[in-house]
């Protein structure tokens, strides 16, 4: 999916720290880093360059830090992708902000739109999304080894192999409805039952764990 407009946040946090970061995504990242940085040329995806960081406006130096770019699709959001790693004051933050702000074609994201993006360009399923969010959440080892098995994609597989399974017992049930006038064999959709009934088996195991991962959470 192809978004028109450019996004911003600060990814790392609010209050004071050594370093923050304020990262950017969509189809005008590649005009703001020439414009913040004041250089006639891209730097090199996933190379990081230490540059100084102005306001386009005054040419007045905002900061001094750490330029990362993602060319997309190969980014985190599927889009074109920069990460500016700047000193964590508030000051900083604030003027960086703001100089993102006056800028034509960008707007402060909504809260998890940068994942949405990657859910909608398919960098990421709802499991993936899930785990995400649960390991930015983490207070506990437990709590952060469940969101890292979502985020890796394991529960994922486990629920397409249950998709494949349905679709096969059902092609059985089509088969015999479809085709009943000609030669097949009369048990072809006798072979659909223990199908279903091995997957609710597998299924009613999967879920009946006392919600073990509702009380990990």
């Amino acid at each position: 999916m192809s978004y028109a407009d450019t996004i911003y946040a600060l990814s790392s946090g609010k209050g004071r720290a050594g370093v923050s970061v304020i990262r950017l995504s969509g189809p005008r990242t590649g005009a703001v880093i020439l414009k913040l940085t004041q250089k006639k040329a891209l730097p090199a995806p996933r190379e990081a360059q230490l540059c100084w960081f102005v306001e386009p406006d005054t040419g007045v130096r905002l900061d001094r830090g750490l330029l990362l770019y993602f060319l997309g699709p190969k980014s985190f959001t599927g889009e074109d992708v920069a990460e500016f790693h700047i000193h964590g004051g508030r000051a900083v933050i604030t003027g960086f902000l703001a100089a993102l702000s006056k800028l034509q074609g960008l707007r402060s994201a909504q809260p998890g739109e940068f994942t949405r993006r990657a859910f909608d360009n398919g960098k990421m399923d709802l499991t993936a999304a899930e785990g995400l969010a649960d390991l930015i959440n983490a207070e506990t080892e437990a709590q952060r080894r469940q969101a890292l098995r979502l985020m890796d994609g394991r529960l994922a597989d486990l629920y397409e192999g249950w998709r494949s399974e349905i679709i096969s017992a059902m092609a059985y049930l089509e088969a015999d409805i479809d085709f009943a006038d000609e030669e097949i064999p009369s048990d072809v959709a006798d072979q659909a039952g223990p199908m279903v009934k091995a997957l609710t088996h597998k299924i009613e195991q999967h879920i009946g764990d006392g919600f073990k991962g509702e009380r990990i959470r």
